[in-house]
C-alpha cells in the first residue's frame, strides 16, 4: 500500500463518518421535540455535510480518478463506504440520538485536535476548522445526557438504556489497521489508543455528572474497515442516493 493510497482510504473513513451521520441528523429535521432542538439538530447535520464535503474532495484530488465528493458520496455501494458504525445507528427517540451523538461527537473532538498537527497540511487545516464546529456538537450532546440522566426517573431510565444499547459500537471507533500504521509513521495521522484514553475520560466525566451507569465493556461491534456494515446504512444510502442514481449528471 502507498502513502497515497492509504491517505485516499484514511481520508474516505473521516468524510463517510461525518456524510452519514450528517444524513441521520437531516432526518430530525421538522421532527425535533422543540423548535430550538429541530433548528439545533438540523444545524448539526450542516456543519457533518460541511466536513464531509471538504475531506471527500481531498480524497477524490489525492486518488486521481477523476471523483468528485459527489461521486464518492453517490456514486459508491455500501461495502464502498468506510464510516464507523456509531454513524449510522438510527435516530431513535431522543435519547437515543443523544446518547449517539455524544460517543461520537466526543471522539472526533479528540480526533480533530491531534489532527490539527497532522504533517499533511490539509488534513490539518481540514482538522482545525471542524473542530471549532465538533466543539459545540461536543457541549450540545453533553449537556442534554446529564439533563436526561439527572432529569426524572423517565428519563433517567430511558437515556441509560439507550447508552447501554450503543456501547458495543463504541469499540469500532478506535479500530486500526495498516492504513494507520503507515500514516501514524508518516506522522499525518494518530494513534487512536492515545484517542481512546481521552475519550473515556470525556466519557466518565459526562456520565458521572448525569449519574448514569458506564456499561462493562464486553462484546463490541466492529467492521467498518472492511466495509461491513449494519443493514441500516443500505437504508440510509436507498434515500441519500436515490435522485443522484435516478437522474445522473443532472444539475440543480
Amino acid at each position: 500500500m502507498t502513502k497515497n493510497e492509504a491517505l485516499v482510504k484514511y481520508c474516505l473513513r473521516l468524510g463517510d463518518s461525518s456524510l452519514i451521520l450528517g444524513q441521520r441528523m437531516a432526518e430530525w429535521c421538522s421532527n425535533g421535540p422543540v423548535l430550538e432542538e429541530d433548528i439545533a439538530l438540523s444545524n448539526i447535520g450542516l456543519d457533518l455535510f460541511g466536513q464531509s464535503r471538504i475531506i471527500l474532495t481531498y480524497a477524490g484530488e489525492t486518488e486521481g480518478k477523476g471523483r468528485t465528493e459527489n461521486d464518492l458520496a453517490f456514486k459508491r455501494l455500501e461495502r464502498g463506504f468506510f464510516n464507523n458504525l456509531m454513524s449510522e445507528r438510527p435516530n431513535g427517540h431522543f435519547g437515543d440520538t443523544v446518547a449517539r451523538n455524544l460517543f461520537h461527537s466526543a471522539f472526533t473532538y479528540h480526533l480533530y485536535k491531534k489532527l490539527s498537527s497532522s504533517f499533511d497540511s490539509t488534513i490539518a487545516a481540514f482538522a482545525a476548522k471542524s473542530l471549532k464546529e465538533v466543539t459545540y456538537h461536543l457541549r450540545h450532546s453533553g449537556e442534554w445526557m446529564i439533563r436526561l440522566g439527572d432529569g426524572t426517573e423517565e428519563s433517567h431510565n430511558k437515556i441509560q438504556q439507550s447508552v447501554n444499547n450503543l456501547w458495543e459500537y463504541t469499540g469500532d471507533l478506535f479500530a486500526m489497521n495498516k492504513v494507520d500504521e503507515l500514516l501514524i509513521s508518516e506522522k499525518i495521522a494518530v494513534d487512536l489508543n492515545e484517542i481512546k484514553h481521552l475519550w473515556n475520560d470525556t466519557i466518565n466525566e459526562i456520565l458521572e455528572r448525569a449519574t448514569l451507569t458506564r456499561p462493562v465493556d464486553g462484546f463490541m461491534q466492529k467492521g467498518s474497515l472492511n466495509g461491513i456494515h449494519s443493514e441500516d446504512l443500505g437504508h440510509i444510502l436507498t434515500e441519500m442516493q436515490f435522485l443522484p442514481r435516478a437522474y445522473p449528471n443532472s444539475k440543480w
